[in-house]
């Protein structure tokens, strides 16, 4: 029997129950989970804040495991390798967006731990041609490179050539992606709470240059921000802190409404743009990205048992880093 944490309904806590193990179907592979990170967008599913949610559902995708049994056709893995299973969990490959290399925009993607069963859970059935190949190391460290680090390393690709990087909301994944810009030359801007000193204090041991409130300025004008906090009123926000030409990059998933702003803070060629799923393309340049960093995860560690004290620990700001769940 398998163990899983499920969500059964809209804003319910989730139920730990067993299952019997699922065998993969023509090509897919059962995976043994060894870790999988806690995301915000997992508060999301969880809230019941995207659109159409499946329940039951076990929650989860930022998964780190290993091949226990492969399905009919698939070659691309051996028994015991170890894979990640990231949000996009399969596309059509044949609409305008599959055919145009942007897979993540598919009308007909299916998406881990939303519409498919994630790895909040002892096993899981994975897609063989989604999954990814991951190096060997701690399991539990690798976990938020599938989510935080994908989506982070597509945030700051979609940024541009930016030299001063605003990172609002200093999370899972602003710690991965200033850790990014470090490496690449960029200089880190941190944006938390305001008052929250641990969150600034956290941010320059980084290597932020410059760590405070969201309701303050910094000493420079950015070339861009990048907000991972899902507050609509920090893009207006952002605005008034960027350079003429200067873009703002939206990276969550759900956002609250962004409230009216003068014109003028847009004006000057200023962009507002957002970031959906990821490809597989990004994970192959993140991983290679992340070791030749050195990236560096802070990780939390919860039993499977505890991922309600996990998502509410996340939920309300109790630890730094990334919270991570082993069965």
């Amino acid at each position: 029997m398998m163990q899983a944490m499920v969500a059964r309904a809209k804003g319910a806590a989730l139920v730990f129950g067993l299952r019997p193990i699922p065998a993969p179907g023509p090509n897919e592979i059962l995976v043994v989970v060894e870790a999988c990170g806690v995301c915000r967008t997992d508060l999301h599913v969880i809230d019941g804040e995207l659109a159409d949610p499946r329940y039951p559902i076990i929650p989860g995708h930022e998964v780190v495991g290993r091949v226990a049994a492969l399905g009919a056709g698939v070659e691309r893995f051996k028994l015991g390798e170890r894979v990640g299973a990231p949000w996009l969990a399969h596309t059509c490959g044949h609409c305008f967006y599959c055919d145009s290399g942007r897979e993540n925009l598919c009308d007909h993607g299916t998406f881990t731990g939303y519409d498919r069963d994630g790895g909040y859970a002892s096993h899981m059935i994975v897609d063989a041609d989604f999954a990814l190949k991951l190096p060997e190391g701690d399991a539990v460290a690798l976990a938020p490179l599938l989510c935080a680090g994908l989506i982070g390393w597509r945030s700051l690709k979609i940024a541009g050539e930016a030299k001063r990087v605003g990172l609002y909301g200093f999370g899972a994944a602003a710690h991965i992606v200033a850790q990014l810009c470090v490496f690449r030359g960029q200089q880190v801007y941190a944006f938390t709470k305001p008052g929250d000193a641990g969150g600034q204090a956290f941010a320059r041991s980084l290597g932020a240059v410059w760590a405070g409130g969201s309701d303050e300025t910094p000493p420079q004008q950015l070339d861009a921000a990048i907000l991972f906090a899902p507050v609509g009123a920090l893009v207006p926000a952002a605005l008034t802190k960027l350079r003429k030409g200067g873009r703002v990059v939206c990276a969550g998933i759900h956002m609250s409404d962004i409230p009216s702003f003068p014109y003028a803070s847009l004006w000057g060629e200023r962009e507002i743009v957002s970031v959906a799923n990821l490809t597989r393309a990004d994970g192959a340049e993140f991983f290679a990205v992340a070791k030749a960093a050195g990236v560096k995860t802070q990780t939390r560690r919860y039993a499977l048992r505890d991922a309600n004290q996990a998502l509410d620990d996340l939920r309300a700001g109790r630890f730094e880093g990334a919270a991570v769940l082993t069965p």
